[in-house]
């Protein structure tokens, strides 16, 4: 059986039941929420049998949002596809922005051609390459000084709002991932998670590019 977490993907960008997943799982916090406003999530199947036993078991523990969390979820999902496709454009051009600093140790986003995964991801995900664009600085010193210089994205754990956010995994979201286990999945203490929203990607790329400016001082920085 083959379960796949799509909240990153979203059902605007990636379909995994079509593509042979058995379940698909979302947080519709992010992404299908979008707002910030609702927490929730939902599980989507083609097997009969796999629905009846998942229907009973919400039921069971009484995981059941409210119909106001319903209505704001449904709110939000008339806008999914129009607010997907802002963040997929902004994410690729701040990817293309940032992958110009040969001073960063790696720009991690599959809709970069150096991304080792890019031709799959072309494949299984037409729309766009999604919202998140996952930077290492180099060392945590950098992290610091780089957030410290930032306004319009908000220092978050969340992601897949309509507003710009930054997270750090080390002390965030895989804090509690003993730390060999964190190295080897590439996260480090100079890597940084940028969910991106739907400002004005220019007004997105200058503010990096004065954090930039006061996170390496000595490199000369791109047009």
């Amino acid at each position: 059986m083959l379960a796949v977490d799509n909240t990153f993907a979203s059902p605007y960008l990636q379909n995994p039941l079509e593509l042979g997943a058995d379940v698909v799982l979302h947080s519709s916090t992010k992404y299908l929420g979008g707002h910030s406003d609702i927490v929730g999530g939902a599980l989507m199947t083609n097997d009969k049998n796999l629905y009846d036993k998942f229907a009973f078991q919400q039921r069971a523990v009484g995981a059941v949002p409210s119909p106001f969390d319903c209505w704001l979820l449904m709110r939000s999902v008339k806008t999914l596809a129009i607010r997907m496709r802002q963040q997929c454009e902004n994410a690729l051009a701040i990817a293309q922005f940032l992958s110009q600093y040969d001073d960063l140790v790696k720009v991690y986003y599959p809709g970069l051609p150096t991304h080792p995964q890019h031709d799959l991801a072309k494949r299984q995900m037409p729309r766009g390459f999604g919202g998140i664009v996952s930077v290492d600085l180099g060392s945590r010193a950098r992290v610091e000084t780089f957030i410290k210089h930032l306004e319009i994205f908000t220092f978050a754990e969340s992601l897949g709002c309509v507003e710009s956010l930054v997270c750090y995994p080390w002390e965030m979201t895989h804090a509690a991932v003993p730390v060999e286990r964190r190295l080897q999945l590439g996260i480090t203490e100079g890597l940084i998670r940028l969910s991106i929203g739907i400002e004005e990607k220019d007004d997105l790329i200058n503010e990096l590019r004065t954090a930039l400016a006061q996170t390496l001082p000595k490199m000369e920085l791109a047009p």
